[in-house]
């Protein structure tokens, strides 16, 4: 399974309209570092995706399906259903209450 952590940085840095810079700031790491995964020339830590998952407020396993080669995908609708929970949480973040989750 490969995975292109470049797509979902900059899904979700899109997502909660961030500025790269800031995003980078709050990661931990350099604008320019930032700048190299977005662009798909280095790969992340596993340290730099758990505090992506952190501060976004998402699981790390909505990164990992976002970063997700769509060849992997067995059924092509995940990556909808994926990118539509991202905007959810985000919803949910910036309001700051939690989901109402039937049971």
């Amino acid at each position: 399974m490969s995975t292109n952590y470049a797509k979902a940085f900059r899904v979700i840095r899109a997502a909660h309209g961030w500025q790269q810079a800031d995003m980078a700031r709050q990661l931990g790491i350099g604008a320019s570092q930032l700048s190299l995964i977005e662009s798909g020339k280095r790969q992340p830590s596993m340290r730099v995706v758990g505090q992506l998952a952190s501060i976004a407020k998402v699981p790390t396993a909505l990164i990992v399906l976002l970063a997700s080669d769509e060849a992997d995908v067995v059924d092509e609708s995940i990556s909808s259903l994926a990118t539509a929970l991202l905007k959810l949480l985000v919803a949910a973040s910036d309001k700051q209450q939690p989901l109402p989750l039937e049971n």
